[in-house]
């Protein structure tokens, strides 16, 4: 039951997380209504759950030598990966992937701190 709510609080932080950017990043475009921003939250935390692991194997050198910055790269690719697969999610540029992902990932942080 506890993986439960462990999976419950990663989607409404991606949904969080997704919301906030697409209404203060200029740029990041997430068109449709709130159950597009559920499911591209869900499809998100399916991507962290698969794809991290094995980025963060790949890139485990850079990670190691940016101190842990290289992580955004990873979580960047993750978030990129998204607009192929959620056609109604568009990042103009790389700034804007690169300010949605940090944004993205503070809000999940703050999500996950224990209570």
């Amino acid at each position: 039951m506890h993986w439960l709510w462990k999976v419950l609080i990663t989607i409404l932080g991606n949904a969080v997380g997704l919301w906030l950017a697409a209404t203060y990043i200029p740029g990041f475009h997430l068109a449709g209504g709130w159950m597009i921003l559920i499911e591209a939250a869900f499809v998100l935390a399916v991507l962290n759950f698969l794809l991290k692991p094995v980025l963060k194997l790949a890139l485990g050198p850079v990670i190691i030598i940016t101190l842990g910055l290289g992580l955004i790269i990873v979580n960047a690719i993750i978030l990129y990966g998204l607009t192929f697969i959620f056609k109604d999610l568009t990042i103009q540029d790389i700034p804007t992937l690169v300010y949605s992902t940090i944004l993205i990932g503070a809000i999940n942080f703050v999500f996950h701190l224990p209570l």
